[in-house]
């Protein structure tokens, strides 16, 4: 592969790949760089886990490397092409993880636990440290419910919510009607109200908790009072009638 300066990002779709496929290093960072969000999101809907569509990503383009031959200039490099590649290579690691009856975990604490680290030290950068973890906690918790959606609705879900890609795009990535991606995208979002609801209704009756050290802190403060017989500094209740 020839080392060259990145190629610009005005170049189109044809002329890329031709560049692509004329071992042009410069053009091929450039797609990278230019789909490496949205593809990793594809990969990671099908496969629920960061470091598999990382790795799903990488086959993927090494694939597209070596078969860029095969583009036409009709399809769009991200959202058709490159975008089919990544989904085979997912469903090809699904299929071989339950051929070796692999697990994929649902939550998984130790990329969460690294993302979280990274979330919060890029977060803190442009906000204070209490808004920062809230925000980060709230993209964990959403975040779980995509991965709790049926694979089909999550991954339109993704393309159509997450990467605000058209109906047309999307039914043209995954190969379905443009209704299709239509109901599932629609049926994703239904879920996840239902899902978050439950969340927050739960979340409500554990809201402003007090038992525990704060419940023992009070009290053991208030009997420490009573048996010393001292008043506090601060303002005193009323006397009885």
């Amino acid at each position: 592969m020839t080392a060259t300066a990145a190629a610009p990002r005005s170049l189109d779709d044809a002329e890329l790949a031709r560049r692509i496929g004329a071992r042009d290093e410069g053009a091929f960072e450039t797609v990278m760089r230019a789909h490496n969000g949205m593809l990793y999101r594809l990969a990671r809907s099908i496969l629920r886990d960061d470091a598999d569509a990382e790795d799903a990503v990488q086959d993927a383009y090494l694939s597209a490397y070596r078969n860029i031959a095969s583009f036409r200039g009709g399809a769009k490099l991200s959202t058709t092409w490159l975008a089919r590649i990544v989904i085979n290579e997912a469903y090809g690691r699904l299929r071989r993880q339950k051929q070796r009856g692999v697990v994929v975990p649902f939550d998984v604490g130790t990329h969460e636990q690294a993302r979280t680290e990274e979330e919060t030290m890029a977060d803190d950068r442009a906000e204070q440290p209490d808004a920062a973890a809230m925000r980060a906690e709230l993209r964990r918790l959403l975040e779980r419910r995509i991965d709790a959606l049926p694979e089909q609705f999550r991954t339109a879900f993704v393309l159509r919510e997450v990467e605000e890609m058209s109906v047309e795009d999307a039914a043209e990535c995954l190969d379905v009607p443009p209704a299709t991606v239509r109901s599932r995208a629609f049926r994703a979002r239904e879920l996840l109200r239902e899902s978050l609801s439950r969340e927050i209704d739960t979340a409500t009756v554990d809201a402003f908790g007090f038992a525990g050290a704060r419940c023992d802190r009070i009290v053991a403060n208030v009997l420490a009072r009573v048996r010393a017989d001292v008043p506090g500094d601060g303002p005193h209740a009323p006397p009885l009638p």
